[in-house]
């Protein structure tokens, strides 16, 4: 049978040009990624919180349901059902919903680029067993037992799709640890700066 698509008939440009238009597999994946994070950190919110986001009802309540089950695969199943609601926002909503995270936590330009480093400090220490010594030498007072302990739960975690109660736990400790860290260099440099007005007067 002679090939319909082939010779002079075959397709017309503008089909081209729709297929050009289409978003890549990849580029669609990244998007669905995206919206499963988003829809995650809302399922990690708490209930009173969740309530105030400007949203649709029926995404809201995937939301609120996935919190209250605490079987594993009944949570996941949730989850990606969330997924597929947060899939049915438009851009003003999805923007609306990441405005209203961001000013819980205060983020400017320079915390979100704080928190990313905190990230991939904590991937970092999953990773790679020579990088819990070097923090503790950064930090000696740091309860290295109990930061072991959630490093092999977390890693856990990851291996089973559990929920990533103690990875987010290291970052919390990582968090403080920045903090703390922040206090004391703030504390020296206040204490340098007295010393140097000590030194004019005399």
């Amino acid at each position: 049978m002679p090939n319909p698509n082939r010779g002079s008939c075959g397709f017309q440009s503008s089909e081209f040009e729709q297929e050009y238009e289409r978003p890549s597999k990849s580029q669609l994946k990244r998007e669905m990624t995206a919206l499963q994070k988003l829809g995650a950190e809302l399922v990690a919110e708490a209930r009173e919180r969740v309530k105030r986001v400007p949203m649709p009802e029926d995404v809201r309540d995937a939301i609120l349901e996935c919190q209250q089950i605490k079987d594993h695969e009944g949570r996941r199943r949730q989850m990606q059902y969330v997924g597929k609601k947060m899939r049915t926002l438009n851009e003003d909503e999805l923007a609306a919903i990441q405005r209203t995270l961001d000013s819980w936590r205060g983020l400017s330009k320079a915390d979100t680029a704080a928190m990313h480093a905190l990230e991939r400090r904590r991937d970092k220490l999953l990773k790679d067993d020579n990088a819990l010594p070097a923090l503790l030498e950064q930090h000696p007072d740091l309860n290295i037992q109990h930061l072991r302990t959630l490093i092999r739960n977390a890693r856990k975690e990851q291996a089973e799709n559990k929920p990533p109660k103690a990875y987010r736990e290291i970052f919390q400790i990582l968090k403080e640890l920045q903090s703390v860290a922040a206090k004391d260099d703030a504390e020296d440099s206040d204490g340098n700066d007295s010393e140097d007005e000590d030194d004019n007067r005399d």
